[in-house]
């Protein structure tokens, strides 16, 4: 085999899904798991949503910003998310990012990409 093929072979596309916060680059897409590079936009916020199944950790690579989170039975709490800090999210764990300035975010997550309820979402998404 050629290094052509072998590298045509390994090598897979990026998927690039454009936001109304920012983008989402998928690198990784496999039946057991998901890892994405998340862009979130100074001043933007992802919906404040939870998961039913899905269960996902993030990394904040770059930037800062203000996580806030509730889990089941609990007060939501309201952190500061510096570079370098990783939070895990688990199912039935309401929670929503907003950028203070612009943020790379690493994700890994279960594949149930399709699993978002969205509460409340500044950009009118159900």
């Amino acid at each position: 085999m050629d290094e052509e093929r072998i590298r045509q072979r390994r090598i897979n596309a990026v998927k690039r899904i454009e936001k109304p916060w920012g983008y989402e680059l998928w690198w990784a897409y496999t039946e057991k798991y998901v890892g994405k590079i998340l862009f979130i936009k100074k001043g933007h916020s992802l919906s404040y949503q939870f998961h039913r199944v899905k269960d996902e950790t993030f990394y904040l690579q770059k930037g800062t910003m203000i996580l806030e989170i509730e889990d089941e039975g609990k007060p939501k709490e309201v952190i500061k998310i510096l570079p370098g800090d990783s939070v895990r999210i688990t199912p039935l764990t309401k929670h929503r990012m907003t950028a203070v300035e612009d943020c790379y975010v690493l994700e890994v997550s279960t594949p149930e990409v399709d699993d978002v309820v969205r509460l409340e979402d500044r950009y009118g998404r159900v």
